[in-house]
């Protein structure tokens, strides 16, 4: 299965229409104001940009979750050693 960027792009924007909309929605049914609930409804589009932005970052730098090629190759030999360890240990044929 093939996953093209422009799908997820659809599904950022729709989510982010959905989110606002259900934002102007209770701001309005809240206080009885429909231009309270559009000025929350675009801040609230305004804001959550910016603080996604800012999140995105701060997990660009982060090194969660993260493994290196380097770190891959080095676990998947140790595997590789330990499974001929047991075997050599075991006597048995593989």
């Amino acid at each position: 299965m093939t996953v093209k960027p422009k799908r997820h792009l659809a599904k950022a924007l729709t989510w982010r229409i959905i989110a606002s909309l259900t934002t102007f929605l209770i701001g309005w049914l809240v206080t009885g104001n429909l231009n309270f609930g559009m000025a929350i409804g675009f801040a609230d589009v305004v804001i959550k940009i910016a603080l996604y932005y800012l999140h995105e970052r701060a997990w660009y730098h982060s090194q969660f979750g993260i493994v290196h090629d380097e770190e891959k190759v080095a676990a998947e030999a140790k595997l590789q050693n330990n499974k001929k360890e047991k075997h050599n240990m075991t006597g048995t044929e593989g």
